[in-house]
């Protein structure tokens, strides 16, 4: 989820690029660089690392020009370093990039065919060398660029140079954010209102395979493949805060509503759909170094524990190996037996949780194999892990993780069949089977977001309960934990999840009609059972707040209120609950008016122990 910003018209583009850029910074912060066409020719300044430092680099190596584009990383393919940084040039050809190219390996491997040379490790400088490739059929510069997308797979908002057409940008967008700013004789592109809202309130939103040329003081819209498009502005009346938020009122929220767009680009490029298998570049285990497996541990704290939960549920479910999971500020303290048979998988958003981190280094030390899942490239975990299945969500903002979680359960899903293809124990129509299901996931949570006005509603109901209880079987009981932990961290409302039949053997002791019990019921194999431990609440006169599958008119006939998510495979249940219960925490903690993005005494990184 990088941050692009370019700028053609009448100013000097650096500082008004740069000061996107600093609005755009939530999108990635691990490089950053610009491009200026001035004189002929083109500059381009790149630097490692955070804004400062291209800032910096700028104030020593000024660049001049009144057309430019520039990029804030947040790195997928390539670790953070300068070569790796955008913008990335091919001949007179100079591109940034949001989003994946999947077929990158066989453009690139082609393209050094044709005597092209690669500088980095990104997916991004496929796409200058093919645009180069392509203008040596034609002179047509938009010709050109729209033969090389036609040949694209996977997700790119793309800003287009050429040293040739100095007055000339293109951008183009397909499955990533782009919006075009309209100006007095001038014009803006970024990947976020914020970066251009000081210029323009007058904003087109841009649509998948369409692309847009700026030519001095003009602008035409276009599908990719050249129909020409009429676009009609919008004008933006948000704040500069708002702005940065997309429009949402919170971090947070924006993030929930992100959750398809990073199921998408977790899963894309990894799924080998007619082999029923999955390529994970980073993981570098060969299956026989996976078959020789005999146990797997995973570590993790908070929400990612939450996760290494299902995962338990998804790799002893279909490959049959024995896994333990342990919290990852308790694993080195009790001695593990762990050897060389033993995987041990840590789980981190940030990569760099210090209890987490020390788990590894255990591991390490007694001669486990090891590997990490985690979203930031090049994070401490990600460096010291022997092998990584990095997700995809983005930076987040918001303190309560949502969209980093959907991800690892994501993660662990791929990591399942990759296992299970490898020790034989999932077979190719299987495999094919949970790819199919997997590539369900991104729609259907775009239909669970749709549940935010119910939510919203039970929420103004049960806002000043006291104490809350979700219950939940099976690989579902991972889900109360999360909702009942979301609940907590932004609401302070005393909340506990538990599994739904061991609710005898203490908590049912808590019922009674002031208690909302918060019941995870789709229709699974478990069903039946969870529907009895169900009416043991209601007999107790306690509040059900039931989430059920779709249609499902028996819950609804029984509960006090009921929240319908989308049918789906039951492995993948996890992923839809989890939505109305983020919604709902949610709306409980802005009805209360508490601090959303940032709880109290709660940090978004625990690098400490």
């Amino acid at each position: 989820m990088c941050g692009i910003v370019g700028y053609i018209g009448g100013q000097e583009a650096t500082p008004v690029i740069l000061e996107g850029l600093k609005k755009l910074e939530y999108r990635g912060y691990d490089s950053a660089g610009i491009a200026t066409l001035a004189g002929g020719g083109s500059g381009i300044r790149r630097s490692e690392g955070k804004l400062v430092n291209l800032e910096r680099l700028l104030r020593e190596q000024p660049l001049s020009g009144v057309i430019g584009i520039g990029h804030t990383r947040w790195a997928t393919h390539g670790r953070p370093s300068e070569i790796n940084a955008h913008p990335h040039k091919a001949g007179p050809v100079i591109v940034v990039h949001n989003g994946i190219i999947e077929n990158y390996l066989s453009l690139r491997e082609a393209l050094k065919q044709s005597g092209h040379i690669f500088k980095s490790e990104t997916d991004t400088e496929v796409i200058s060398h093919l645009v180069e490739e392509k203008l040596k059929g034609t002179s047509d510069f938009v010709q050109a660029v729209q033969q090389a997308l036609a040949e694209l797979r996977g997700a790119y908002a793309v800003c287009i140079l050429n040293e040739r057409e100095p007055g000339t940008l293109i951008a183009a967008k397909l499955g990533s954010p782009m919006v075009v700013g309209l100006g007095e004789g001038e014009f803006f592109v970024a990947s976020d209102i914020p970066a251009i809202l000081a210029h323009t309130r007058e904003m087109v939103f841009m649509e998948d395979g369409e692309m847009v040329v700026f030519r001095a003081g003009t602008v035409a819209f276009s599908t990719i493949a050249g129909a020409p498009l009429d676009k009609k502005a919008r004008h933006i009346d948000w704040s500069p805060l708002m702005a940065e938020k997309g429009g949402y009122r919170h971090f947070m929220l924006k993030e929930i509503h992100e959750q398809p767009r990073a199921v998408r680009d977790t899963i894309a490029g990894r799924l080998l759909e007619n082999e029923g298998d999955v390529y994970l570049e980073d993981l570098k285990f060969s299956d026989q170094q996976l078959a020789a497996v005999r146990r797997i541990v995973i570590v993790a704290c908070g929400t990612s524990w939450h996760a290494a939960l299902v995962g338990k549920f998804y790799i002893e479910g279909y490959c049959r190996i024995p896994v333990e999971i342990d919290i990852a500020s308790e694993f080195r303290y009790r001695n593990p037996v762990i050897d060389g048979t033993t995987l041990v998988m840590v789980i981190s958003q940030s990569g760099e949780t210090a209890d987490t981190l020390a788990a590894l280094r255990e591991a390490k030390s007694r001669g486990a194999m090891n590997m990490a899942i985690c979203n930031v490239l090049d994070s401490s975990i990600a460096r010291e892990a022997a092998g990584v299945i990095y997700t995809h969500a983005g930076p987040e903002i918001g303190v309560a993780s949502t969209k980093a979680f959907v991800t690892q359960l994501t993660a662990l899903y791929l990591f399942t069949i990759r296992l299970g293809r490898a020790v034989r124990a999932i077979d190719v129509p299987a495999g094919q089977s949970m790819i199919a299901s997997l590539k369900k996931v991104p729609a259907l949570l775009e239909e669970a977001l749709k549940l935010n006005a119910d939510t919203e509603r039970i929420a103004r109901k049960y806002m000043n309960a006291r104490d809350f209880l979700y219950l939940g079987r099976g690989k579902n009981f991972p889900i109360a934990l999360e909702g009942a932990l979301k609940l907590k961290e932004i609401s302070y409302i005393h909340a506990e999840g538990y599994p739904a039949g061991e609710m005898k053997h203490g908590p049912i002791a808590l019922i009674d009609e002031e208690m909302p019990v918060v019941m995870l019921v789709p229709e699974n194999s478990a069903f039946e059972k969870t529907l009895s431990n169900m009416e043991e609440v209601i007999a107790r006169n306690g509040r059900v707040i039931a989430l059920c599958s779709e249609g499902d008119q028996e819950v609804k006939g029984r509960a006090e209120d009921t929240i319908e998510i989308p049918r789906i495979d039951e492995d993948l249940d996890p992923f839809l609950l989890s939505v109305p219960l983020q919604l709902l925490a949610y709306h409980i903690a802005v009805l209360k008016g508490t601090d959303v993005d940032q709880p109290r005494n709660l940090a978004k990184s625990v690098t400490v122990e």
